[in-house]
C-alpha cells in the first residue's frame, strides 16, 4: 500500500524540454532545454518578459501547443498519488491518456478568462461539463458540486450565480469561475498562466490570496507564470527565470531576490525597484508653479449611462485642475470611472453636465462640454490621446508612416516629401528607426507599437495628452523606458499629461499630483508624495496595501488593508 502524498513530494519533473515552431524563415526555439520540478504544496514561479517561452512551457506540459509548435525532445514525468508515473511527453496530443490528465490531474487557468470561457453557456454548465466528463457525475450531483465550488472561490450567492453567463461577471469574478473549474476534479497540480495580468491591484491581491488558501487546503503543486517580479516575491517558494526559451537562473525565492547570479535577473528586479520611487527626470525639474493658471479645469463633471432606475454614474460630480507642464495621475480600480473621465476630456463621450475649461496658448478659455463641432475639431489638435492597447489602437492595414502621418495629412499640415520628412523626424524623436516607416504594426514589439502611438499623439504638437493606461500592456523592463520617453517629450514640447492608471507604482514614478477615483467620484487628491506616503482616505490605503512588493522578506498583500466601500 502506498503512503499518502505529502508536501514536498515531486508532482512533475520536467527535464531538457525542447519545443520548436517551424516557420517559413526557420525554426523558432520557443523552449530550449528547460528543466524544473514542481512539488506538492509548493509554488514555482516562472518569470520572464513577453517572448521568453513561459506560456509555451506551460502549454507543452498539457500538450496544447498551438500549431506549428511541437515538442521535439525531453521528458515531463507526472508522479501520481498512487505511486505510478507517466511521461507526458510520450503521449499523443489527441490521445485519451492526455485528455484524462487535462483538468483531472493537471488543471490550467488562462490569462484572459473572457476568451477561455464560453459566452453562450452558463457558468454552471461549463463547470458541470468538467465534472460529468472526468468524474461521471449525474446532473443533480454535478450541479450541487458546482455550487459548492463557486462557494469555495467566494463568488457571492453561488446558487444563483450558477445560472448566470460570463458577461454578467467582472474580470475578477470570471477569474474565480476559472479557478472553480480548475479545482473541480481536485487536481494534483495547478498551472496559472498570467492569471492576474488583466486585473487591478486589489482584485489581483484577492485572486493571489484565494489560490494560496486553496493550495494550503488541498496541497496542490502550483506552477505560476508571470512577468511581475512583485507577484513572484509575494507568492513563490521557488523561481525559474526564462529568457528566449532558456533558463537563465533558478532557485529559492530568497536567493533569486537577494543574491541573483544572472545579469538578466538583476535587470528584471532593478526594473521593478525603479518604479518604487520617483523618476530621476522628475527630481531634476523645477517644481510646478502652483500660481500658474490651469491649462484644464474640470468643474462638477457628470457622465451617466442608462435611464430611470438603471443609471450608472460613471463620473459623478468630478472637479480637477491640470497646470502647464504638470502630470496629473488619475488612479483607481476597474469601474472607478477613470477611462470615462479621460474620454470626456476629448468629448469622445458627451457629458451630462459640468464644465471642462481649456485654456488656449493665447489665454482664451473654451468650455469643451458646450463647444461646437468646429471648435472641438481645433481643440482635438491641442489635446491628444495615447491608448492602453498598442495593438488595437493601430490600423493593421496601414504602414507606420501612414499611421504617424495621418493627423498631419488629415489636418492639411503636410503632404508628399514634407510629410515623409516629418514622419521620419517623429520616429527618431520617440526612439524608432526612420527606415522602418514602410513596415506594418505586426512587425513591431509591444513597446515599439506604443512608441508609434506616442509619435502619432505628438505629431500635431499638442499641449495636453491624455494617456489611458499607456504602459499597462507592457513588460516591466519596457515600462520605465516608456515613462522616461514620455517625460523627456514633456520637457521638450512643454506638455501637460493626464495620466490614467490602476498602477500606483507607475503613478509614483511619473506624476506630480494624483486624484484617486472610486465609483465615479474623486475621493482624495494631493501631491504624489502626500497621497502615496500619507493617504487620508481608506480606499487609497487599500489600494496602496494591495501592491505586491518586490521583496520576499516583506510579504504583505495577504495581510493587506481592505476597504468595505
Amino acid at each position: 500500500m502506498n503512503a499518502a502524498p505529502k508536501d514536498g513530494d515531486v508532482v512533475l519533473d520536467v527535464r531538457d524540454l525542447v519545443t520548436h515552431f517551424a516557420t517559413r524563415t526557420g525554426v523558432v526555439k520557443a523552449v530550449d532545454g528547460v528543466s524544473f520540478k514542481v512539488s506538492r504544496g509548493k509554488t514555482l514561479c516562472v518569470v520572464g518578459e513577453s517572448g521568453s517561452g513561459k506560456s509555451v512551457t506551460a502549454r507543452s506540459i498539457l500538450q496544447i501547443v498551438d500549431a506549428p509548435g511541437r515538442i521535439v525532445s525531453g521528458s515531463m514525468v507526472l508522479h501520481r498519488p498512487d505511486g505510478s508515473s507517466v511521461d507526458l511527453a510520450t503521449l499523443h496530443p489527441r490521445s485519451r491518456e492526455i485528455r484524462s490528465v487535462r483538468g483531472a490531474e493537471i488543471a490550467m487557468i488562462f490569462q484572459e478568462p473572457m476568451s477561455s470561457l464560453s459566452p453562450v453557456h452558463t457558468v454552471g454548465d461549463q463547470i458541470m461539463e468538467v465534472l460529468r466528463l472526468h468524474l461521471g457525475m449525474d446532473k443533480v450531483a454535478a450541479r450541487a458540486r458546482t455550487v459548492e465550488l463557486l462557494k469555495q472561490v467566494e463568488i457571492p450567492n453561488p446558487d444563483r450565480a450558477v445560472d448566470r453567463y460570463t458577461f454578467e461577471f467582472s474580470g475578477g469574478m470570471r477569474q474565480r469561475v476559472m479557478i472553480a473549474m480548475a479545482l473541480a476534479c481536485n487536481p494534483s497540480m495547478l498551472i496559472a498562466d498570467e492569471p492576474t495580468t488583466a486585473l487591478d491591484v486589489t482584485t489581483q491581491a484577492e485572486i493571489l490570496d484565494l489560490i494560496k488558501r486553496l493550495q494550503t487546503k488541498f496541497g496542490m503543486a502550483v506552477l505560476f507564470i508571470t512577468h511581475d517580479m512583485g507577484v513572484v516575491a509575494e507568492i513563490a517558494d521557488e523561481v525559474l527565470v526564462m529568457y528566449h526559451g532558456k533558463v537563465m537562473e533558478s532557485g529559492p525565492v530568497e536567493q533569486i531576490f537577494h543574491a541573483p547570479k544572472d545579469e538578466y535577473t538583476r535587470m528584471l528586479i532593478g526594473s521593478v525597484l525603479r518604479l518604487e520611487q520617483k523618476a530621476e527626470i522628475r527630481l531634476k525639474r523645477d517644481p510646478i508653479k502652483q500660481e500658474a493658471k490651469p491649462v484644464i479645469e474640470v468643474r462638477g463633471l457628470r457622465m451617466h449611462f442608462g435611464e430611470g432606475t438603471n443609471v450608472t454614474k460613471a463620473v459623478d460630480d468630478v472637479s480637477l485642475t491640470v497646470r502647464p507642464g504638470e502630470t496629473l495621475g488619475i488612479v483607481g480600480e476597474s469601474g472607478s470611472g477613470k477611462t470615462t473621465m479621460g474620454r470626456c476630456l476629448l468629448r469622445v463621450y458627451e457629458p451630462n453636465g459640468g464644465a471642462i475649461d481649456y485654456r488656449r496658448a493665447d489665454g482664451s478659455v473654451v468650455d469643451l462640454v458646450s463647444a461646437d463641432k468646429e471648435t472641438l475639431k481645433q481643440m482635438r489638435r491641442e489635446i491628444r490621446m495615447i491608448f492602453q492597447d498598442p495593438v488595437g489602437s493601430l490600423n493593421p492595414r496601414m504602414t507606420v508612416a501612414q499611421i504617424i502621418g495621418e493627423p498631419l495629412f488629415v489636418n492639411g499640415i503636410a503632404k508628399g516629401a514634407e510629410l515623409d520628412d516629418r514622419v521620419a523626424a517623429l520616429m527618431k524623436q520617440v526612439g524608432l528607426e526612420p527606415a522602418w516607416r514602410e513596415r506594418y504594426p505586426h512587425a513591431f514589439s509591444g513597446g515599439q507599437r506604443q512608441r508609434i502611438g506616442i509619435a502619432r499623439a505628438i505629431a500635431l504638437k499638442p499641449r495636453v495628452i491624455v494617456a489611458d493606461e499607456a504602459t499597462s500592456a507592457l513588460d516591466v523592463s519596457i515600462r520605465s523606458q516608456m515613462l522616461d520617453l514620455m517625460m523627456n517629450l514633456q520637457d521638450e514640447l512643454g506638455l501637460s499629461y493626464v495620466f490614467i492608471s490602476h498602477d500606483i507604482g507607475v503613478i509614483r514614478y511619473m506624476c506630480d499630483r494624483v486624484a484617486v477615483m472610486y465609483r465615479g467620484r474623486v475621493v482624495e487628491t494631493g501631491t504624489t508624495d502626500q497621497v502615496c506616503d500619507a493617504p487620508t482616505h481608506d480606499y487609497t490605503k487599500a489600494l496602496l496595501s494591495a501592491i505586491p512588493r518586490p521583496d520576499p522578506r516583506n510579504r504583505r498583500i495577504h495581510a493587506r488593508f481592505r476597504y468595505a466601500g
